[in-house]
């Protein structure tokens, strides 16, 4: 909670001082901060030693699904939490694949092929480098680790288990941290679905369409 505090004041101060046009990179900056902290406190803290519930939970749910025989696609729009991912599964021996926007495209292609052969059993992806474009129906379990504001480019993500030749019924799951600015934006996608919209457009790099006071009811009210 203090951290929230500090950077809901930080956004305050500086929409006050310099307008809410002009603030939009401290803006971007201080959400990104928050959704980073509901991924894992060590993406934001230095020299951070302990775990995060979701991260947790994620660790559960795969050591179930893959119990079960699933294969398993997850996005994150952080690299630096995909990374923390791959550690675990390299502890616990789980073959695996990893996409960013770094991995060449014949190397992609190739990762693509052998995993829909029956190769590897979990699918590490950025969501900004592989949320189209790939035909990955090896996977029948699709994870959401952290979700997007536009719930299209989620949608478009999911769709990679979806694709001509998927034989099994695909689960789709989303880890959405309670009390947090992740649940505030997730109830209000389909309230206020053109809001969340122009919250963060693809990429990142601007607000638009949205009042100040909008955007603090986000913050409001947690």
């Amino acid at each position: 909670m203090a951290y929230l505090k500090e950077i809901k004041g930080e956004i305050e101060e500086e929409i006050r001082e310099k307008g809410f046009e002009k603030s939009q990179i401290k803006i971007l900056a201080g959400l990104m901060r928050l959704r980073q902290i509901c991924c894992h406190p060590s993406l934001f803290i230095e020299n951070y030693e302990g775990n995060s519930g979701k991260m947790e939970l994620l660790e559960e749910v795969m050591a179930t699904s893959l119990e079960s025989g699933h294969r398993i696609l997850l996005f994150s729009q952080f690299t630096s939490m995909l990374k923390i991912i791959e550690e675990r599964l390299k502890l616990a021996d789980i073959d695996y694949y990893y996409l960013d926007g770094s991995t060449p495209m014949k190397e992609r292609g190739e990762m693509v092929q052998t995993f829909n052969e029956g190769k590897g059993r979990v699918f590490l992806i950025s969501l900004k480098a592989g949320g189209t474009g790939l035909n990955l129906t090896g996977a029948d379990t699709v994870i959401h680790f952290d979700p997007w504001w536009n719930p299209a480019v989620e949608e478009q993500a999911t769709d990679r288990a979806y694709r001509i030749g998927q034989k099994n019924k695909v689960q789709v799951m989303k880890f959405i941290t309670k009390g947090t600015i992740e649940e505030k934006i997730f109830k209000l996608q389909e309230k206020k679905k053109e809001m969340i919209q122009a919250v963060i457009q693809p990429g990142e790099t601007m607000l638009s369409k949205i009042s100040s006071e909008e955007l603090m009811e986000v913050l409001r009210s947690f």
